[in-house]
């Protein structure tokens, strides 16, 4: 019995000291160990989360390995002679059209004076002269150029006046001067021929400019100096006005003040062009009749050859129509951007009005020049203007009592039926824009007046937008390369960023692949699979390298030069491996010079002193990461940003230098 009750005295003991012991643990583990468990569970995902952003942020916005050895040099290569005073004569020209038009034509301009060995005059642009109602503190070129930098930039290229001599100013007044009209296929030779014995007899010939441009894009590689001249003109001569610029930076300077990057997104929507490729049915209600009525004067013209009906979503599948707002936005949210991020929308002109950025807005942050500057800050940009008459027609003067009693009693025979009621006046929201004359006649009117001025304020807006995109950290364009062989503003941009900063992020997308993964999941566009995010990605991750380069060589350097200045502007700091050739023997990939020495030391010198990380996103993307994969499309909104800081890139060439 004795040894029976120690065993269970033994046995209550040790179920004590167990209890004991497992209490003075779960007090241990809650007073004492409790923050570190909770402060190294939080340590880990935090380094998990961190490190997926980086990723992030470096695919999104970093620069394209593959291209950082393309730097800018439109330097003369070889002998170069300085013009001399001595010449075959004066140039003079006369500009029509926007401001695509506009830049790319004076380039042909500096290129053909070159070439004719005669001195330029100032071109005249016609959509700001003074009969289009601007200030008369400007001309038509100094409206939105600065006319002393041109002039000096080209002191060793082509010599540049602002006015013809007073001998020939009478002869130009009577008409009695050779005028020319050329388009913008035509070829060096033409010049040669036919032009140049004119010139030495008259010593001035007149050039009226309305395809945007007046010599073909692609020359024989013995003009290739004629190549570097023309990138001169555009990236180094053709500066803004003062005014312009220093708004233009400040745009910049206010969307970084949040320290965050920016995307600029030209939609492309522009009523011309649509009318050209037949994208009317993509509209509803009066916008279809309003390209359609363009297209008809199109045809009209001889611009077009083709019939006025066409079928509009076989186009937009050939990738012939521009991407909706909305579908950018889509596809900006599946290549990874978040709702945060901030789209810069510029374009003067937004066929179908702010409704087609509504599903843009509702996913990003949307902004554009009007919502980061105030009224006050645009309207100095126009200077001081006369004040034009109203579009609206004057009502009829008011009858005097006399004359209403004189009527009654010539009315006839009564009883006489009651008038009919007085007319609804016209308000002046249905008179503005486009729409006021659709409900009353077939015809579109003459522009009157105040669209002339809106027209000429139109460059103004241009050149604003034109530097924030040519500035911003991602450029994205919703209609580039349209086939119709006019410049055109997403081009002209897409072709500076490559001359300026080739590995910055700029997409080249093929339209024709877009199109076609957008209607695959027609049904679903807001909920993708997880496939079509990797589809889109690796897409547009391509367009991004050297396979969106060939691309643009083969498809916009036959129409525009300025859109892709490559092999002739650029140099390299290092030898590619794999060059590519067209079927014609020019160069696609890999035919620029190497960088002269004293350029690659300084390149040395600026990479010694940048940061050690450099950021890579011109791998593919099959990978995608957990953070990446969007959830839900939403959050976003347009609204305006006030405020301004001090600029935190680093010193680089002005956009419109």
């Amino acid at each position: 019995m004795i040894i029976r009750s120690k065993i269970k005295l033994v046995a209550l003991i040790g179920a004590i000291l167990s209890v004991v012991s497992i209490l003075v643990h779960l007090l241990l583990a809650k007073y004492s160990s409790e923050d570190w468990v909770i402060y190294k569970t939080d340590t880990i995902a935090n380094l998990y989360v961190n490190f997926g952003d980086q990723v992030r942020y470096r695919r999104l916005w970093g620069p394209v390995q593959s291209l950082e050895a393309l730097q800018p040099h439109a330097s003369p290569r070889n002998k170069y002679p300085v013009p001399k005073t001595q010449n075959n004569g004066y140039i003079y020209a006369k500009i029509y059209g926007g401001f695509g038009k506009i830049r790319s034509s004076i380039c042909d301009l500096v290129a053909i004076a070159r070439l004719l060995n005669a001195t330029l005059v100032i071109p005249e642009i016609q959509e700001s002269t003074r009969s289009k109602g601007i200030s008369s503190k400007f001309k038509s070129f100094s409206y939105l150029y600065n006319e002393d930098q041109f002039i000096t930039a080209l002191t060793n290229d082509v010599i540049v006046v602002k006015s013809l001599p007073n001998s020939l100013k009478d002869a130009r007044k009577e008409n009695r001067l050779l005028t020319i009209s050329p388009k913008s296929s035509t070829s060096p030779s033409f010049y040669i021929n036919e032009v140049l014995p004119k010139l030495k007899q008259s010593k001035v010939v007149g050039l009226v400019l309305t395809d945007g441009g007046c010599l073909q894009s692609i020359l024989p590689p013995s003009m290739a100096e004629y190549q570097r001249l023309r990138c001169r003109v555009a990236f180094h001569a053709l500066h803004f006005r003062p005014e312009i610029q220093a708004l233009g930076h400040q745009i910049v300077e206010r969307l970084r003040a949040t320290g965050q990057r920016y995307i600029a997104f030209h939609p492309g929507l522009v009523r011309e062009t649509l009318a050209f490729h037949g994208c009317a049915e993509l509209f509803q209600d009066v916008h279809t009749e309003l390209i359609q009525y363009r297209r008809k004067q199109m045809i009209k013209r001889g611009n077009i050859h083709e019939q006025l009906r066409v079928d509009s979503v076989s186009r937009r599948s050939n990738g012939s129509c521009p991407l909706m707002p909305e579908e950018v936005g889509l596809l900006l949210h599946n290549r990874g951007y978040p709702p945060n991020t901030l789209i810069y929308v510029a374009g003067s002109e937004l066929f179908g009005g702010q409704r087609v950025l509504i599903p843009l807005r509702s996913m990003y942050n949307v902004v554009d020049h009007t919502s980061l500057c105030s009224k006050k800050e645009l309207l100095n940009l126009l200077g001081p203007e006369t004040p034009l008459p109203s579009n609206l027609s004057n009502p009829p003067p008011s009858k005097t009592e006399a004359q209403l009693i004189e009527e009654w009693k010539k009315a006839g025979p009564r009883p006489r039926p009651l008038p009919p009621p007085p007319a609804r006046p016209y308000y002046q929201h249905e008179k503005e824009g486009w729409y006021g004359w659709v409900g009353e006649t077939d015809k579109e009117p003459d522009p009157s007046p105040m669209d002339l001025r809106s027209q000429a304020h139109r460059l103004i807006w241009d050149a604003l937008d034109y530097i924030v995109s040519v500035d911003a950290d991602a450029f994205f364009p919703g209609f580039h390369n349209d086939g119709s062989g006019w410049p055109d503003f997403s081009s002209l941009v897409m072709g500076h960023r490559l001359y300026r900063m080739a590995p910055a992020v700029t997409y080249r997308p093929n339209r024709k692949t877009l199109v076609g993964l957008l209607d695959g999941i027609r049904d679903n566009l807001y909920h993708p699979k997880r496939n079509w995010t990797i589809a889109v990605r690796e897409h547009l991750n391509k367009t991004l390298g050297i396979e969106g380069l060939i691309t643009q060589s083969r498809t916009s350097r036959p129409s525009s030069f300025l859109s892709h200045p490559l092999p002739e502007c650029s140099c390299r700091t290092s030898q590619v491996s794999n060059p590519v050739k067209g079927r014609d023997g020019e160069w696609l990939h890999g035919g620029e010079d190497m960088c002269p020495d004293w350029m690659l030391r300084d390149l040395v010198s600026l990479k010694s002193n940048a940061l050690k990380d450099e950021i890579i996103v011109d791998e593919p993307e099959d990978d995608v990461y957990p953070e990446e994969q969007p959830e839900s499309v939403g959050g976003g909104g347009g609204g305006r940003m006030d405020g301004s800081r001090q600029s935190e890139q680093d010193e680089e060439m002005d956009p419109d230098d």
